[in-house]
């Protein structure tokens, strides 16, 4: 079934602040969902953190008209959240969490009418989900019926009804649930493509702070239904004091050769981490590979990761400059 409303200009919907929530409350019978959350952002591939039960699917499912909340206001590109629903949803692709595909139909059956659905004529949608699914690598099984899928073809599918339609914004809920590490990094390549590339801003709902931290431009935290932090990934990683030094050879023999000279040295894998206290470290460490015969392959500032971040941060410090 079509839409009845017309879709809107792209542009226009650019010139638009992308989401925009004031005091938005969700309570359920013993549970509040969210909790007063104000959280203002503008396109790009954002990760949205939290523990389970943080309120991460709540948001998801109200900012897409679904679910009504108790008190507070919410906006997606311009469009009211709680009255402009079916409107919205013509510029948004869902990925929901649990399994929910119909086994008994073909991939290109299914995605071919959630594009109708979402208002394209039956001629585009057809034309629209073939491109797709080769896109999302199901070109090849896009006759079969999905009962015979693995749990990554099904999460492939899942992503393809949602690109379909050429969404403006991807609400992406816990996309790589189930997955086996390799399925895991193609989704997360899948997806950083299609922010990047397509251009398409990208919510990407996730526990795991290693999937924000390789796909990601901007960071959501969300604990018990409020705001914690919002803030740029550049910002939150930012480069460290610590040098880290790879060399093609004995890595231990340089190690040992810092040493002698006074440098505090960690190993890590291949990789020699030595704290930078002042520009004479680099001559130190320049001297040494040359003197010992080694390549010098890599000397950087190493940056900090989401995982020690969220370990010494107070919550609430990076909340400012919400904005992307």
């Amino acid at each position: 079934m079509h839409l009845s409303v017309q879709r809107r200009d792209r542009d226009w919907i650019s010139d638009l602040s992308l989401i925009r929530t004031v005091s938005l409350t969700k309570r359920f019978a013993r549970v509040t969902a969210l909790d007063g959350l104000d959280l203002e952002l503008e396109p790009g591939i954002i990760g949205l953190v939290g523990a389970n039960g943080a309120g991460k699917s709540t948001l998801i499912k109200i900012l897409l008209g679904l679910l009504q909340p108790t008190s507070g206001s919410g906006e997606v590109m311009g469009f009211d959240v709680f009255r402009q629903g079916p409107e919205l949803r013509q510029f948004v692709g869902y990925m929901p969490e649990h399994d929910c595909l119909p086994t008994e139909v073909s991939a290109t059956e299914f995605v071919a009418h959630m594009a109708q659905i979402s208002g394209l004529p039956r001629a585009s949608a057809r034309e629209r989900t073939a491109e797709t699914l080769r896109h999302v690598g199901l070109f090849e099984e896009r006759y079969r019926e999905m009962r015979g899928y693995s749990t990554g073809m099904k999460q492939r599918v899942k992503l393809a009804q949602a690109l379909v339609h050429d969404p403006k914004l991807m609400l992406l809920d816990e996309p790589t649930n189930g997955l086996d590490p390799e399925g895991r990094d193609e989704m997360l390549h899948l997806i950083r493509r299609i922010g990047t590339e397509f251009g398409i801003t990208i919510v990407l709902s996730s526990h795991l702070l290693s999937e924000i931290e390789r796909v990601c431009d901007h960071l959501v935290e969300i604990e018990d239904g409020r705001l914690v932090r919002s803030a740029s990934m550049t910002a939150l990683t930012a480069p460290t004091s610590v040098l880290a030094i790879e060399v093609d050879g004995d890595v231990g023999q340089l190690a040992d050769r810092l040493r002698e000279q006074g440098v505090a040295v960690n190993r890590s894998g291949r990789f020699l981490l030595v704290q930078k206290e002042d520009d004479a470290l680099l001559d130190i460490i320049r001297d040494s590979v040359v003197d010992l015969g080694l390549g010098l392959v890599r000397l950087e500032q190493s940056r900090r990761r989401l995982e020690e971040l969220f370990q010494s941060l107070p919550a609430g410090e990076e909340q400012e400059g919400s904005r992307v």
